[in-house]
């Protein structure tokens, strides 16, 4: 081979063992460093008991973190966009752990919440979704589909393998001490991994959709509402999604099962999740991410009415199970929307933007169903409110995919 060749050529690592690698390393950060997503789910018993409060209040710093979170990843994805991955990352890693380190002495409910929303979730955390995914996503082309399912995954490997460790930690150490062992873990493992990330993705030509229109009308349905129509999907659908994912544990206690046993039920639902990430990632690599998402959305409304019916502990293990197969694909396949509309050096900040809306939507939701079991006593209104919002999701995709047939592709640098 001609070494001078390989130099010249922009698009020789791509697809290449190298970039699987880079992938392994990914998805190891996504793994760890997705615990800022998670352990405010688990810790809300113990910050109910610590701070006197009721389960609206102590969702807060869940939602204050998915918030914090939401707009962090913007930043980071800009960040990486214009310096690559490795600083930004060595950057969040360090706050990640200082955040964990600080929360294990907050003397207050509102001083925790702080410290979730600006050190774990904006700072810390903010990295391992959107920012990680648009990094990978540079360095695949024809398996990008699965390649951005399994760094993906890292967010919810991270929610099956997280959840009954802190759990574990919690009952036998306490929540504070709980904190400092997490924060410990996070700065030992990311910075060394973040140097498999080092090297910046290489620079590629690709056709983007300018615009498209449909046969009916005259209406251009250009990028910039077609990332708008996929804001509002992300949203709604995430609310949809934030019920069982944020209140299973808390919901088991209330049917007087404990918190354990919700804590297992998230890992199944989460390592469910897992599964379905990569499935769907090999299926949108044959029929595109619009479709996946379509289908996800159709499955995750349908087990939500599940739970409306079931309420003992053997069918709530198998409906959350088989929710977690249902929605695993979701979040990717936003990720691989704007990968098709949008140019490559503009993947970060695109896809950290839909990725925000995604969380924003966990967090009203997180936010929301407790309001709602406050007012009514009950988790059943909240998946009600569920199912509205994953129907207007499914709705806003379907108008999606009625105007995809007239694509007009342009190519660009």
């Amino acid at each position: 081979m001609n070494t001078n060749n390989v130099k010249l050529n922009p698009n020789y690592f791509i697809d290449s063992p190298s970039a699987w690698w880079r992938l392994i390393a990914a998805l190891g950060v996504s793994t760890i460093g997705g615990i800022g997503l998670w352990s405010a789910v688990v810790v809300i018993p113990a910050i109910e008991l610590e701070f006197l409060v009721d389960r609206s209040n102590s969702s807060t710093p869940y939602t204050m973190t998915m918030i914090g979170f939401a707009i962090g990843s913007v930043i980071m994805g800009k960040l990486v966009d214009r310096f690559g991955v490795f600083l930004p990352l060595i950057f969040s890693s360090l706050f990640l752990s200082f955040g964990y380190f600080t929360a294990s002495i907050a003397s207050s409910l509102w001083e925790f919440t702080v410290i979730q929303a600006l050190l774990i979730g904006m700072l810390g955390s903010s990295i391992t979704l959107g920012p990680l995914i648009a990094d990978t996503s540079l360095w695949f082309s024809k398996r990008r589909g699965i390649a951005v399912s399994i760094v993906a995954s890292g967010n919810y490997l991270a929610g099956a393998l997280w959840p009954p460790i802190l759990q574990f930690l919690i009952d036998e150490t306490g929540w504070r001490n709980a904190h400092v062992i997490v924060g410990g873990m996070c700065i030992l493992t990311m910075i060394p991994l973040a140097f498999a990330l080092k090297a910046r993705a290489p620079k590629v030509t690709e056709p983007i959709i300018k615009s498209f229109t449909p046969k009916t009308n005259n209406m251009k349905f250009s990028p910039k509402r077609t990332q708008i129509s996929l804001i509002i999907a992300g949203v709604c659908c995430c609310v949809a999604m934030s019920m069982p994912q944020v209140h299973i544990v808390s919901y088991c206690g209330e049917l007087g099962f404990g918190a354990a046993r919700g804590a297992e039920m998230l890992a199944v639902m989460l390592g469910a999740g897992v599964v379905s990430r990569i499935i769907s990632g090999a299926v949108a690599d044959r029929i595109g991410g619009l479709m996946t998402l379509m289908i996800g959305s159709v499955l995750q409304c349908m087990v939500l009415l599940l739970y409306l019916p079931f309420s003992s502990l053997v069918p709530l293990y198998i409906i959350s199970a088989f929710f977690g197969l249902a929605q695993g694909g979701l979040i990717p396949s936003y990720a691989l929307i704007v990968r098709d509309y949008f140019p490559a050096n503009e993947a970060a900040s695109r896809v950290s933007v839909v990725m925000m809306a995604t969380i924003f939507g966990m967090a009203i939701g997180g936010w929301l169903s407790g309001e709602i079991f406050d007012l009514t006593g009950s988790y059943k209104a909240a998946f009600i409110n569920g199912i509205i919002f994953n129907l207007i999701n499914m709705a806003i995709v379907f108008r999606l995919l009625l105007f995809r047939r007239n694509l007009k592709l342009l190519n660009t640098s």
